[in-house]
Parts: structure tokens; C-alpha cells; sequence
């Protein structure tokens, strides 16, 4: 065994910007205090295999991967089942501390697996820095998860030119942006780049979601610009409208979807933007409407762009955070910071509910912000119903509010 105390630092789930960020700033902390630091690659599966890939860090390297996308260890979705633990990896390296970097999934395991260990006699903390570019992990002071304002930052720089192309070409875009259940991403950059529509799943609170409802906010907010002359435009929505229909409905859209362990669709599978758009221009070419429209996916490239300053000093305090924790004895928790940068630890007990669930955090629809954000759309509303008759027969049917009221 070695004499020499060290950390473990191990990622789980997807990228997201601001993890290297978060890497360099532990190994740098424990480093100056002569622990090794340990990366594990491919996640919680180094922990269960004989020989795993494991990348020592020294200051250099640490320092190097500092402000990079992307994460310097290779990521994995894998979630232990019946397979047996490595226990020795634990005591011939003379680990102190399990850092896991990931959402709550990975911060449950990390549980999981600490409490293992010490059943075997091995006896290590475990601190989870919470990670997603979603931002629905109900942190404290609503705090945004990192990686969520750098993921948005490179959406609206796309969803920027994406606008440009459709007012210098007189034509519309129909975008679709990452988020499972959650439309914080799709409504950060929609509301930055002034698109006349976006689609979230929260705004479906009084009705329920149909890809038929989706058309039509979208062709809506067309019509809505058609009769201010303007002839351009881009609807964003959000993918997780997707995880809010039910399996009846996702299979009008004509995509044999495959679906996970947990029977969500895999939509990385599928351009959800090609989807949308092929159903809008099925609709609109039914209605006798000349609108061009062609699909973009705001996906995998948002994942692993390098972090904006925000997220760098976000990151910063979050990793000098895991020092603080542990050094203060805390284990089996995630690590936060509030709007004043003060550290706190958060226990999964204190946010799951009683079959082990977290709640996602959602945009708060009915706040001042959104309904503020919500203003500055262009849809059809009652008093455009006449002038709407020149595109539809029953401009009722694309009215923004009754769509999202429909029973």
C-alpha cells in the first residue's frame, strides 16, 4: 500500500463544458497539500474493472487542462449492476476521497460504492460536484449547474447566425436544443437571440404535449409574421417535448425510436430539428403555405465547447469547494455555491423523495422573467384572428393561448 494519501477523481454521464475546469482546479488544490490525484477514465467502470486506465496528475498537466472543452478523462454512462468492486484499486493507493463529477445518477452511486467500501473496511469520503448543461438539478439560491451558461453562450452564438441566415435569405429555421425534461437551455438562448417562437416543455402545464400542438405554435408564430410583413424567422424547441409524450404519440411521428433502461426515447439517435421540420412543412404545404424551413440540432456540439468566464470561476470555487468539504469531514454529498460564493454541502437525502427520485428543476413558467420573455414572441392571439383568415380557415386553431389550453 502506498504511503502516500490520494484522491480519486472519476466523470459520469455526458460532457458538458467546464469538467476539465473543475479537474484541474481539485488535483491542484490536494497536489499543493502532496496527495497524489488519481483520474480514473471511463467512469465508474475503472472502479469495476481488474486494471483500470488511470492518469496521475502533476501540476503540469493540471494546469493545462484548465479552461479546455471536453473533459482530460474519458467519460462513461455505465452503471454498475452485479459486478464486483476493485476494492484493492482503493487500498493500494491509499485513497482518501472519491471526487465524481456528474448528475444525480452519478452522485447516488458514489454513494452507493463509498458505503460498500466501508463495509469492507475501507473507510473514504466521497464529495459529487453536480454537472449538467440541462441546469434542472434543483441546486440552492437557484444556482445554474456549470457547464450550463458556456453550453448556452455557444447556442446563441449559433442561434445568432442561424437568425442572420434566415432574415438574409427571407426564410425560417426550426431548431431543436438539448434538455430531457427541462427547458432552461432552449428558453436561455431562444429568449437571447429574440426568436420569434420557442416550444418548452413547461408551457404545456394546463394542456398535455402533441406534436400536432408543436406545428402548431410554430406555423402561429409564421402566420403572426406574415401579418407584419416579415418573412423570416426561427422557432426553437426544446427536445423534451419529446420526454413528455407519451409512446403512442412519439410513434406519429414515423421514427422507430429505440428507448434506454429507463424507457426514455434515445433522441441522440434522431435530429429532433429534422423531425419538427418535416411536420411543419408537412402542415404547411396542407394549408397552402409558402414558407421555407429547414431543420438545425443544437446537440453534441454544445457539450464540449470551452467553458465562458462565468463558468471558469464557477467551476473554480466549486473544486476549491471539494477541499473545503473534506477538510471539514463532510462526505456523501454534492458540493454548492450560492450567488455569493459561499460553500455548502447538499445531501441527496435532503432533495430525493421517497422512492430515491430528484425532482428536476424546471423554468418557472408563470415567473415575471418568463412571462416578460414570453411578450417578445410573435404568435396569433384573438385580435389577429381577421387578418389571419388570409392564411387559415380557423385562425383559432394556431391562437397561442388556446393551443396551450386545449383539453
Amino acid at each position: 500500500m502506498s504511503k502516500k494519501k490520494s484522491i480519486i477523481i472519476l466523470c459520469g454521464g455526458g460532457p458538458a463544458p467546464g469538467i476539465n475546469s473543475v479537474i484541474s482546479t481539485v488535483a491542484k488544490a490536494f497536489l499543493k497539500d502532496d496527495y497524489r490525484v488519481l483520474g480514473l477514465h471511463e467512469g465508474f467502470k475503472g472502479i469495476f474493472d481488474e486494471n483500470p486506465k488511470i492518469k496521475e496528475f502533476d501540476f503540469f498537466h493540471a494546469d493545462r487542462i484548465f479552461s479546455r472543452g471536453g473533459s482530460t478523462l474519458i467519460m462513461s454512462r455505465f452503471k454498475p449492476k452485479n459486478e464486483k468492486l476493485n476494492t484493492k484499486l482503493f487500498k493500494e493507493n491509499n485513497v482518501k476521497l472519491l471526487v465524481s463529477i456528474g448528475g444525480d445518477d452519478t452522485a447516488s452511486t458514489a454513494n452507493r460504492i463509498t458505503g460498500y467500501l466501508r463495509k469492507e473496511g475501507i473507510d473514504i469520503s466521497n464529495i459529487h460536484v453536480p454537472k449538467t448543461i440541462d441546469n434542472d438539478l434543483p441546486l440552492p439560491d437557484r444556482n445554474p449547474t456549470f457547464g450550463f451558461h458556456s453550453a448556452k453562450d455557444e447556442g446563441v452564438r449559433i442561434g445568432n447566425t442561424a437568425y442572420e441566415d434566415a432574415r438574409t435569405s427571407q426564410n425560417w429555421f426550426v431548431m431543436s436544443a438539448m434538455g430531457r425534461s427541462a427547458g432552461h437551455l432552449a428558453f436561455g438562448i431562444a429568449a437571447s437571440c429574440h426568436f420569434p417562437m420557442m416550444v418548452i416543455p413547461e408551457m404545456f402545464d394546463r394542456t398535455n404535449i402533441t406534436f400536432d400542438k408543436v406545428v402548431r405554435l410554430v406555423i402561429s408564430s409564421m402566420i403572426k409574421r406574415k401579418i407584419k410583413d416579415i418573412h423570416y424567422g426561427v422557432a426553437l424547441i426544446s427536445e423534451g417535448v419529446f420526454h413528455n409524450m407519451p409512446k403512442s404519440e412519439l410513434d406519429k411521428c414515423g421514427i422507430s425510436f429505440t428507448y434506454d433502461a429507463h424507457g426514455h426515447p434515445e433522441l441522440g439517435n434522431v435530429s429532433k430539428a429534422h423531425i419538427f421540420n418535416m411536420l411543419v412543412q408537412e402542415k404547411l404545404k396542407e394549408l397552402d403555405i409558402d414558407i421555407k424551413s429547414r431543420p438545425v440540432e443544437l446537440g453534441y456540439e454544445l457539450r464540449c465547447c470551452r467553458p465562458i468566464g462565468f463558468d471558469l470561476t464557477l467551476c473554480t470555487v466549486l473544486g476549491l469547494g471539494v477541499k473545503k468539504l473534506f477538510e471539514e469531514g463532510k462526505s456523501g454529498c454534492m458540493v454548492t455555491a450560492n450567488s455569493r460564493g459561499e460553500i455548502t454541502p447538499l445531501f441527496l437525502s435532503d432533495i430525493q423523495d421517497k422512492d430515491g427520485k430528484i425532482a428536476p428543476r424546471l423554468v418557472e413558467i408563470n415567473s415575471e422573467f418568463a412571462q416578460l420573455c414570453f411578450q417578445n414572441l410573435y404568435y396569433l392571439e384573438e385580435s389577429d384572428h381577421d387578418e389571419a383568415l388570409r392564411y387559415v380557415k380557423n385562425p383559432s386553431e394556431y391562437d397561442f393561448n388556446k393551443i396551450l389550453t386545449e383539453t
